[in-house]
């Protein structure tokens, strides 16, 4: 055994994989037999599916809400949060009395779609909320003095933002300054330090309780909701005016959508809100959901891969090159025919996008090759720039090299004045949210902040270096710790045989499977490679053939320049072992399941 694994006993390993194709070593999740036992007893499960609901620390008395996860046990009391009744009750006050309410968002999905619940939930109630999402090219992230002020003159009284503020202090100062209120909805990493605001509702601050930090935005701002709306009943609007109190819950798809994409941990709270909420995407509902499902080609029951991967890139698409607004719109729209038609454009869009992001990718994989040279070491920090690159791919692309490489990633994109915007994402266990946090408060950066997985940043373009050296020496400790202890965690050993639709749909109770929540993972022996190409860009596909003539079709998705996808590619007609999730694929009327790969060892 290595010393960078030493910490791996033997018999923790899976099929003796001590490091595969892609440096890992293959380590059983803990699950206890009795545990095991206990839970497929009580709850008529094969134990293959008890066994991973104990390898996701579950205990026996845990087990039925985690099967059957509700928001009725697991949605705090809104007044849990610090400020939130102050917030409920200054919003209140703007609905009672009429007055001109801005709902100021980010433009990705997590501030789309909390733009558009505030959307939903003030037209449900007879109201006029105006919705302004900044251009990312032009004002970029969060709010700016400029938008503030011309929405005070506008004749707006009372300016929510959601997904941004927490850290916004010159903004929010010049606004009430100008005799702008604002209450600030976020879930970002806060300082000691609050924005000068009417209430700061965030889980994150300094000064919460701790217990509710994995929530997204839309996830506060949902349970806001919950809180204004209780205060309307409390105070008796709805009999005064005449109006149904509006069904919250059938906004949940929007709840779903924005916590998946936003990858916060699946646990807990945001566990019951994607359950709940992926059953309400599925009655499509929503016209806007309904239409871009449709232009997405999604002809089967939503679940978080579709969210993830088909809806909200889409969404995204309109903040990264279109038009930022395009997916609150879409959002919170009742028109069918808009909602087909914004659809149409953000399709449009996207297609965009994954041309430009794959040659900023390109751009970016060849610089740092080349700083890392044939057979180099790489750094604990990845920093690439360049003029010209487009802000709204660079997150994108930060995450394809953080997969490649295995470490922290920061992509800057810089402009002809010498202004920088970066945007950077972790690996599990190194915070890069607070290491940004860390270089503005240290003035390396004009803005910035984040959370634990995810950053972005202002600067000017020659403090690059700096930056780098600022996140090596707060961060080297942690990368190496981290990167030590790499292995891919797996709930056992499966046959080939044993992939079929039937155990797909019963691993399937205990999701929705995400950040916190990881999909069930086996491992398979001797699978003998009957046919492997590459399809698409670089995609690899093949089939396996079991011991017993049985055929399973498997993908590794963007490998085919990797070295999982030349070892898959090299293995035609030779038994491996692979690594993987299973899912379900349904095709003409005929669902077979399939194997999508993630490691790989001869």
């Amino acid at each position: 055994m290595t010393n960078d694994q030493n910490s791996i006993a033997e018999h923790d390993l899976i099929l003796a994989v001590e490091k595969s194709i892609t440096g890992r070593a293959w380590v059983a999740r803990p699950a206890e037999n009795r545990f095991v036992q206990a839970i497929a007893q009580n709850h008529d499960l094969p134990e293959i599916v008890a066994r991973v609901i104990v390898g996701r620390g579950i205990t026996v008395d845990e087990a039925t809400t985690f099967l059957n996860p509700t928001l009725k046990e697991t949605l705090p009391d809104p007044s849990h949060f610090k400020d939130m009744d102050k917030a409920c009750n200054r919003i209140a006050d703007a609905i009672v009395s009429g007055e001109k309410v801005a709902v100021f968002g980010d433009y990705d999905v997590d501030g789309a779609t909390s733009s558009a619940i505030f959307k939903r939930f003030f037209k449900s109630i007879n109201q006029d909320i105006t919705a302004y999402i900044p251009d990312r090219m032009s004002e970029g992230y969060g709010p700016n003095t400029k938008a503030l002020l011309e929405l005070k003159a506008a004749g707006h009284k009372l300016v929510i933002t959601v997904d941004c503020g927490i850290v916004s202090f010159d903004p929010l100062s010049a606004a009430h300054g100008a005799g702008l209120d604002v209450i600030v909805v976020d879930h970002h990493q806060a300082e000691a330090r609050l924005p000068d605001a009417v209430a700061v509702v965030n889980p994150n601050r300094l000064d919460e309780e701790q217990g509710y930090g994995q929530l997204a935005a839309i996830g506060v701002s949902f349970i806001t909701i919950v809180g204004i709306n209780r205060e309307l009943r409390n105070r008796g609007w709805y009999k005064e005016q005449s109006i149904k109190e509006p069904n919250i819950i059938e906004w949940l798809d929007l709840v779903a959508l924005g916590t998946i994409c936003d990858v916060v941990p699946l646990v807990g709270i945001n566990r019951a809100l994607v359950s709940q909420g992926l059953k309400i995407m599925a009655t499509r509902g929503n016209v806007g959901l309904k239409a871009l499902s449709d232009v997405a080609g999604i002809s089967e029951t939503p679940g978080t891969y579709h969210a993830g991967f088909l809806l909200g890139p889409r969404v995204n698409a309109g903040g990264r090159v279109g038009r930022s607004e395009a997916g609150t719109i879409l959002l919170s729209t009742d028109d069918e025919e808009e909602a087909v038609k914004i659809s149409s454009e953000l399709n449009t869009y996207n297609a965009e996008r994954q041309a430009i992001e794959a040659m900023v990718l390109e751009d970016a994989m060849d610089q740092v090759s080349q700083k890392i040279g044939p057979g180099g070491i790489v750094p604990p920090i990845i920093i690439a720039s360049g003029h010209g690159w487009h802000p709204g791919v660079i997150g994108i692309v930060a995450g394809r090299l953080k997969e490649h490489f295995g470490r922290p990633t920061i992509i800057i994109a810089i402009d002809e004045n010498g202004d920088a915007k970066g945007s950077g994402r972790s690996i599990t266990g190194v915070d890069l949210g607070s290491a940004i946090t860390a270089a503005r408060q240290a003035e390396i950066l004009t803005a910035g902040g984040g959370h634990a997985m995810a950053a972005g940043l202002s600067m000017r373009g020659e403090q690059i270096d700096a930056l780098n050296e600022f996140l090596t020496d707060r961060l080297r400790i942690n990368v190496d710790d981290a990167v030590k202890s790499l292995s891919l965690k797996l709930d056992g050993v499966l046959s080939l045989s044993a992939v079929n639709p039937d155990l797909v749909h019963m691993l399937d109770q205990i999701g929705p499977f995400g950040q916190g929540n990881a999909g069930p993972r086996f491992a398979f022996s001797d699978a003998f490679v009957s046919y492997v190409d590459v399809v698409g860009k670089d995609h690899v596909k093949c089939s396996f053939k079991g011991g017993d003539g049985c055929t399973v079709k498997a993908m590794s998705f963007r490998s085919a320049d990797k070295p999982l996808g030349r070892l898959l590619l090299d293995s035609r007609g030779k038994s491996i072992k692979i690594a993987g999730t299973i899912r379900n694929n349904t095709w003409n009327g005929r669902t077979s399941a399939e194997i999508f790969i993630d490691d790989a060892s001869e």
